[in-house]
């Protein structure tokens, strides 16, 4: 697996041990519980995880994640560990970089996000250069139902348009912080936001960021 999905892997399911299975997430309804299972199932049973997507497979994504709810929080925790089974193609080096990087970092900031101790993590440049260009590549489909124009900058002033429309909410930060806000974490994420109140507070409450 790649440096970068390995590490932040690791990382979640060392979090997701010391918090429990009950702890909060920013994920709306789930525990670390539901968190850790939707992860497993995603990755190791993609005859169901496409009920995310296809509404005629919802009922089996249901019932499949379910299953994994019930199961053990410590089996949950050593499958997240150990990765997908051996012939999945997130075995790929250059499919797990490509979408469990993001993935992973994600959740794991769900989690510590989620805790009222939390504190921010201090990343090494090379991590946001490779936060930064899978943001570019995702930022209109992640942005494409919100009411507004908005733009994500770096401080350094790289820019990319996640939604082309006006009034325009530019939406600045480190890649790490527009990543979550772009992913819907609007309200977790450290990002500045320039632009018309009422476009502020209409970017805010449309819930249309992320997928």
């Amino acid at each position: 697996m790649s440096t970068f999905a390995k590490r932040e892997r690791l990382l979640f399911a060392d979090l997701l041990e010391t918090v429990g299975p009950d702890a909060p997430t920013l994920c709306e309804g789930w525990r670390t519980r539901d968190l850790a299972a939707h992860v497993i199932v995603r990755e190791r049973r993609p005859d169901a995880a496409g009920g995310s997507l296809i509404k005629q497979l919802a009922p089996r994504l249901e019932r499949v994640t379910a299953e994994y709810t019930a199961k053990p929080y410590e089996e949950l925790i050593q499958l997240i560990r150990t990765g997908p089974p051996r012939f999945s193609p997130f075995q790929v080096k250059q499919v797990d970089e490509a979408a469990n990087t993001v993935e992973f970092y994600v959740h794991t900031e769900d989690v510590r996000r989620a805790q009222p101790d939390w504190s921010a993590r201090e990343l090494d440049p090379v991590f946001q250069d490779a936060l930064w260009s899978r943001l570019e590549r995702t930022a209109r489909l992640l942005g494409r139902g919100v009411p507004t124009g908005l733009v994500l900058r770096r401080p350094d002033g790289q820019t990319v348009v996640a939604h082309k429309g006006v009034p325009v909410v530019t939406a600045t930060g480190e890649p790490s912080e527009l990543l979550l806000f772009a992913f819907g974490r609007d309200r977790a994420a450290r990002v500045e936001l320039e632009g018309e109140a009422d476009a502020i507070d209409k970017l805010h409450s449309s819930k249309q960021l992320g997928f």
